[in-house]
């Protein structure tokens, strides 16, 4: 089938696209749904979301006879296909959609969703009992990219569990699978552990906030945080799982820390200052104040990452992909505090290391075995590669293409996530206008023209590229409004980067995406999403006088 054969506005694009003949499906109040066994995440995701759209109540269908067949929803598992990918056909007499696994049947839904029109992204029915016709065709359709990720910095300004779900429900809408949770850092702990209470009670909250980027002279002068409780944590992990998508949480060691040694000053480096009179950090920046590399530290989040494990269940079953992934960080961990440490220094000396160097190299190797042993797989920042990993471990390169590369060299998988191309904290456009301007300009066609695999790996050494995570970082993120015009419609971008089998990025064909986006803003619109204008931002959008960090020039060659 060509793809011109149909022409549709689906983001991300889909494999191939034909017609089955003329006519189309009528989605009405008489449509039924059958769902086999095995879908049932699809079923209940079309009763309860579609459904409720489009104010239609999709009963199960009566039997499983011809005359049944016409009018409904059709939900099969074909062991033909991947587990992701799926086959949706569209007849004058209903729809079927076929997937290789339960994540594929959903996809192909979430597709439906997109060929029924904005009226399906909505929360109620805006015309009640109208019909919405689809014209016949089939889709065929898979992903390039197994991990299709998004990291969400929940520990700079705190996103409330709704919030989480809501961009839960935005991933599953761009067929994302991985929720990287960032709960950690020197400005918030945001997760709840029962043995350490003093996480939340003094880590989850500072004073006060930094207006815009460290060199800003302004403040938000009344105390922000706010934290997630056990059973919220068990919350979005299964509202993840019934969307497909597997939720990898962070917990930063032994940088990004100040926020734990307030809470527990005798984690930091007691012998150098007076870690009693630190709180929860309440500017941006790289913070000097780093765990002490004790052996009471790593008793202390051996029980951390233990109540954590228990939060993030491992899926046996691989249902949801990557659950086995637990984050530590191990990125911008300055040592000029083990330098001056006695005890830092007698570590490195009784374990014959050359320098601080190899000792956060050994830290971060001790978390390494210890969740190995309980089944579970280390992935961090690209600076975890200095001083070596176990087989199991994987990295996140952020700081250009060169970790990934050095990784997938020496047999690590990798997740791509260049700063220079899908940090969407930085700013979009290089006008007066766009608010707080962060970091490197980068506009929508360029994050289209993303490429995860570096041109320098073969093709055994790309085969460990997992695929790619665009990175929301809220330092300057006060609200969800500023997440959503950060983010989209960026992300929308960077899902057909991670989804589409795209051509080399010189060959993409950026008009026919922007003549998509002319469709998915409606569809983003139905949803609710702040999204940045393709004419720039509107006046409530922007934030003059509240300085950022302009770095202008191209990013660094690869």
């Amino acid at each position: 089938m060509a793809q011109d054969e149909i022409e549709n506005d689906v983001i991300p694009a889909v494999r191939a696209v034909g017609g089955t003949g003329r006519g189309a499906f009528l989605f009405d109040q008489d449509t039924t749904l059958r769902a086999a066994p095995g879908t049932g995440t699809a079923e209940r995701w079309l009763r309860t979301a579609l459904g409720t759209a489009l104010g239609l109540p999709l009963p199960a269908a009566a039997s499983s006879g011809p005359e049944q067949a016409a009018k409904s929803i059709r939900l099969h598992l074909d062991d033909a296909l991947e587990p992701e990918a799926y086959r949706l056909s569209v007849t004058d007499r209903g729809v079927e959609i076929r997937g290789g696994g339960p994540a594929g049947v959903f996809w192909g839904t979430q597709t439906l969703r997109q060929l029924l029109g904005p009226d399906a992204f909505r929360r109620a029915p805006v015309r009640p009992g109208a019909a919405h016709a689809i014209p016949a065709q089939v889709i065929e359709d898979a992903p390039r990219f197994r991990w299709r990720g998004l990291m969400l910095d929940v520990a700079r300004h705190f996103m409330p569990k709704d919030g989480v779900l809501r961009y839960l429900d935005l991933m599953a809408a761009h067929k994302l699978n991985v929720l990287h949770l960032h709960l950690t850092d020197d400005q918030g702990w945001r997760v709840e552990i029962k043995r350490y209470p003093k996480l939340t009670e003094t880590g989850s909250w500072r004073s006060r906030t930094k207006f815009g980027h460290r060199a800003s002279p302004l403040w938000e002068d009344k105390p922000h945080g706010g934290y997630y409780t056990q059973d919220d944590i068990r919350e979005i992990v299964a509202y993840a799982a019934e969307r497909h998508i597997s939720v990898v949480p962070e917990i930063d060691v032994p940088g990004h820390s100040q926020a734990a040694i307030a809470a527990y000053p005798e984690l930091g480096n007691t012998d150098v200052i007076d870690t009693t009179a630190l709180t929860v950090w309440d500017n941006w920046g790289v913070n000097p104040n780093v765990l002490a590399p004790t052996d009471n530290t790593l008793r202390f989040y051996e029980g951390v990452f233990e109540e954590v494990l228990g939060l993030f269940p491992a899926d046996a079953t691989g249902s949801t992909g990557f659950s086995e992934f637990f984050h530590i960080g191990g990125d911008e961990c300055p040592k000029d505090q083990w330098r001056a440490s006695p005890t830092a220094q007698a570590r490195i000396g009784e374990l014959g290391l050359a320098d601080e160097d190899e000792l956060q190299a050994w830290f971060v190797g001790h978390f390494d075995k210890w969740l190995a042993a309980r089944g579970r797989r280390l992935i961090g920042w690209d600076e975890i590669l200095e001083g070596g990993l176990a087989d199991g471990a994987a990295v996140s390169s952020w700081r250009g293409y060169a970790g990934g590369i050095a990784a997938a060299l020496a047999g690590h998988d990798v997740v791509m996530c260049p700063e220079q191309q899908v940090y969407l904290d930085h700013r979009q456009d290089a006008g007066v206008d766009e608010p707080v301007p962060i970091g490197y300009v980068r506009t929508l066609e360029d994050v289209y023209r993303f490429e995860p695999v570096p041109p320098r790996l073969d093709a055994e050494q790309a085969c460990h590229v997992l695929g790619a995570q665009a990175n929301v970082w809220t330092e300057v993120m006060e609200d969800s409004a500023r997440v959503d015009y950060q983010s989209f419609p960026r992300l929308a971008a960077f899902a057909e980067v991670a989804w589409s089998a795209l051509p080399a990025p010189s060959r993409r064909d950026f008009a026919d995406f922007e003549r998509r986006m002319s469709a998915h803003y409606r569809r983003l619109d139905a949803l609710g999403v702040g999204y940045r204008p393709p004419t720039g931002p509107l006046p409530w959008q922007r934030r003059p006088g509240v300085l950022g960090r302009p770095i202008d020039g191209p990013p660094p060659v690869r």
